[in-house]
């Protein structure tokens, strides 16, 4: 079922997005070659105890899952796609870093990922980083009155296909509101004109995961929860929650 948000929800579902931007912007400058993952959980932890809110990530356990996620954010190196587990490992110079990162305030929840590189950036890195946050744009710019799910999940599709890229079978974007994960769900390929019609007052998150091999084979590490590509070749991941107004899409976990 789809909650249909009031734009006094969409507001205050603008107040958690802020708090999941700025935690991202906190990881962010705290990347860097010799910098364990543990210690950029740490920063978006700060953020989050700042602002008083809680992590829709800590301790989320889902069916399929081993253990509950152990961390407030998903740290995704080189060819991990999404879910990496922050731990003991220290970034080294050229890594590429997908993060993900929640925040529940209010009884709402905000839900985001960037990627970028630490140190010198592979001119492939760059370019792959860089077409993960087009195609982001894309699937933004279809999120609008009238259009439906096909139409946001086609303008993903045809950015990272046309580019050359892979797309993680099986994996997208969701609706967002008092929880993580809601109705609908938001393919990152498909066909216009098809699946739910949008609405104003809809929120999702819409979260392209390009592999840059052109595959789109994946596998579950050991850990349960870290999701890899298939022939070690890198990932990017990048999502914003967004709300589908009258006005246009809104985006809510911007700066």
């Amino acid at each position: 079922m789809v909650e249909i948000k009031t734009d006094r929800s969409l507001r205050e579902m603008r107040e958690a997005g802020r708090v999941v931007a700025e935690a991202l912007a906190a990881v962010r400058a705290k990347a860097a070659p010799g910098v364990a993952l543990k210690e950029l959980d740490r920063a978006a932890r700060a953020v989050l105890a700042a602002a008083e809110a809680g992590s829709p990530f800590l301790d989320y356990h889902p069916e399929w899952a081993p253990v509950p996620f152990p961390a407030v954010v998903c740290a995704s190196v080189n060819d991990a796609i999404v879910h990496g587990i922050p731990d003991d490992r220290r970034l080294a110079d050229g890594d590429l870093v997908s993060i993900d990162c929640g925040a529940s305030l209010g009884g709402w929840v905000g839900d985001a990922a960037v990627s970028f590189t630490v140190g010198r950036a592979r001119p492939e890195d760059t370019r792959l980083i860089d077409t993960a946050y087009e195609a982001l744009e894309a699937g933004i710019g279809a999120a609008v009155v009238g259009n439906r799910i096909g139409d946001i999940a086609h303008a993903i599709g045809r950015v990272c296909r046309g580019a050359g890229y892979g797309i993680a079978d099986g994996f997208g974007g969701h609706g967002v509101g008092r929880t993580m994960h809601e109705d609908p769900g938001v393919p990152n390929e498909g066909r216009p004109g098809r699946g739910m019609p949008l609405r104003h007052g809809m929120v999702i998150a819409i979260e392209p995961m390009l592999i840059g091999d052109g595959g789109d084979e994946h596998y579950t590490a050991r850990d349960g929860w870290t999701v890899r590509t298939m022939d070690g070749s890198r990932a990017a991941h990048t999502e914003h929650t967004v709300a589908i107004t009258d006005d246009g899409p809104r985006i809510l976990t911007a700066l």
